[in-house]
């Protein structure tokens, strides 16, 4: 009799085989199926009581894939987008095993039918002009770090590049050429996107690789750490609170506000809609895959929509609302 295939082998394959030969995914994707899967192998050997490496496919079953999800949440603290990310990774390997093992296609499909979660659509937070000064500001230019992180913000703020599209880009990446000065970003999905530079950047820039002996055609990274490797997420994430900690005296609403990485780039699409930029410039500046995306821009403007309001003069007096005079009818209207 056949023996069941291990879980370590198709994990093995999963990685080795599917993701990085067959779809050439990124290390970004790799990293993050990885965790999840990890995650629920040791979630499942802690409930079975087998080591991991004696796990079998049948042991990640349709019940216990649910429990995890709900483990994720209950006792990790983890969000509703969080959980449907880990769901994500696991439908894509149990998709591989339905496909490499046809003994498992039952227990694959029960997996796969699991639902992701609804949750709310929160609304999109951006910083005020003035907020945004005040960030810029607040690193110290009397120290090597301090100018690191003023240009990093700013990077951000005048880009609206992803946190991990700044990290990657290298001195070659740049052109510092007046008014035609740009960067090369890497976004998800391996996808390329070519963003204008502004004055104050492309000084700040120049000022920084100067500093650091770099010329500008080297495949050098522009944002390093303490020991000159490549700055981390979390290393940028320090840097924006850090920035936020020294104005939050002067300014304590900013310090109520969630702010990090990200929020350089809503605020930048904020600007660039109210200064008038239509959605599809913004979609294709801030490299998003649909302009439904950029869209919730739009929709985040109150100030647009109330201009609008008074635009069209609607005064709010239209007529009463119907009442239904049926006792079924009123009993449904009044839940």
């Amino acid at each position: 009799m056949k023996s069941q295939p291990s879980l370590a082998r198709h994990l093995e394959s999963f990685f080795h085989q599917r993701l990085t030969k067959q779809r050439n995914a990124t290390r970004a994707t790799v990293t993050a199926y990885r965790d999840a899967l990890r995650l629920l192998v040791l979630f499942a050997s802690e409930q079975t009581g087998k080591q991991p490496c004696a796990l079998a496919v049948e042991d990640m079953d349709r019940d216990m894939v649910l429990a995890y999800l709900d483990h994720l949440e209950r006792s990790r603290g983890n969000g509703v987008h969080t959980r449907n990310a880990r769901l994500t990774a696991i439908r894509s390997f149990f998709r591989h095993v339905a496909a490499s093992d046809p003994a498992l296609i039952g227990i694959a499909q029960r997996v796969l039918s699991i639902p992701c979660k609804k949750s709310d659509v929160p609304i999109t937070r951006y910083l005020s002009r003035a907020e945004l000064e005040a960030l810029l500001n607040a690193p110290s230019k009397n120290s090597v770090h301090g100018r690191r992180d003023r240009v990093l913000l700013l990077f951000l703020a005048r880009t609206g590049a992803r946190v991990s599209e700044a990290l990657g880009v290298d001195a070659a990446d740049l052109v510092l050429d007046g008014a035609r000065s740009q960067v090369l970003l890497r976004g998800k999905g391996r996808k390329q996107r070519v963003i204008p530079l502004s004055c104050d950047l492309v000084a700040a820039i120049e000022s920084l690789l100067r500093e650091r002996g770099i010329a500008r055609h080297e495949p050098l990274p522009v944002f390093v750490g303490a020991r000159e490797e490549r700055l981390t997420r979390f290393g940028a994430t320090h840097i924006v609170r850090r920035a936020v900690t020294a104005v939050s005296n002067q300014m304590p609403e900013l310090a109520r506000k969630e702010v990090s990485p990200h929020i350089f780039r809503h605020s930048l699409a904020m600007t660039l809609l109210q200064s008038g930029v239509d959605l599809l410039t913004i979609q294709a500046w801030l490299g998003h895959a649909q302009v439904a995306t950029t869209h919730r821009y739009a929709a985040a403007d109150t100030e647009m929509m109330r201009r609008g309001l008074e635009k069209a003069a609607i005064q709010g007096t239209g007529g009463h609302r119907f009442q239904p005079k049926d006792a079924v009818l009123s009993l449904l209207e009044s839940l």
